[in-house]
């Protein structure tokens, strides 16, 4: 098996799932059960809530290079937000990153679905390395809320969601959002936070929901087993 380097911390909640899934899906294909060489760096979450992108870039190069010494053969970043660092990042390695974006994007076009509501942090919301990624590359098209609900989403992911407060209102809300993206279109739903999946789950809507911890950590397991 390949050795996988994972940078998590944001938050610590959303890389135990990646460590959980990561090691059940290995140990479903061998009997007796085993388990894959995962160099994991958590970092402090207080890294990206002072919002600092150009220190933000340099901390995930930093550990992404550490996590290659180490004998990382690819690196995977346990949440959707800090993406936003892959063009810088991803290019200064000599192994391959893998992209949350193509993990989506995959199952997507598995299960025959073009217009994804996408529902994240501000930056995974607005800003183009998970929507862009999407559609340049796969033709996908998304749709998000409108302003307003998109500050209130963030405010619920930074102040309830990564500290692992999970609401009766607060799923109600995210309900209400993905009805609305339905409405405008939308025949699946992206979780695009990595803690929504915690909250939400696929008999909760009734179109299809792709959990993005999920399904990246499922691209891991492929590459450890390639």
């Amino acid at each position: 098996m390949k050795t996988l380097g994972l940078i998590g911390g944001t938050s610590w909640h959303s890389t135990m799932e990646y460590y959980r899934y990561i090691n059940q899906m290995i140990n479903d294909r061998f009997d007796p059960p085993q388990n894959p060489p995962l160099l994991i760096y958590s970092l402090n979450v207080d890294l990206m809530r002072r919002g600092d992108w150009e220190e933000i870039k340099q901390a995930y190069l930093k550990i992404a290079l550490n996590l290659q010494r180490g004998s990382a053969e690819a690196i995977v970043i346990c949440a959707n937000t800090p993406h936003k660092v892959c063009p810088f990042v991803a290019p200064q390695l000599d192994i391959p990153f893998i992209h949350i974006a193509d993990a989506i994007a995959e199952e997507a076009e598995k299960i025959g679905l073009k217009n994804l509501g996408l529902l994240g942090t501000l930056p995974v919301m607005v800003d183009d390395f998970i929507a862009g990624h999407l559609e340049k590359k796969y033709q996908i098209q998304t749709i998000i809320p409108d302003r307003r609900k998109r500050v209130q989403m963030h405010r619920i992911i930074a102040n309830e969601l990564t500290q692992g407060k999970f609401e009766e209102n607060t799923k109600q809300f995210v309900l209400s959002e993905m009805q609305n993206m339905k409405a405008e279109g939308a025949d699946g739903i992206i979780l695009g936070c990595t803690e929504l999946p915690m909250l939400i789950n696929a008999q909760d809507f009734d179109l299809p929901l792709l959990d993005t911890t999920y399904l990246h950590a499922k691209k891991a397991v492929e590459f450890i087993l390639s």
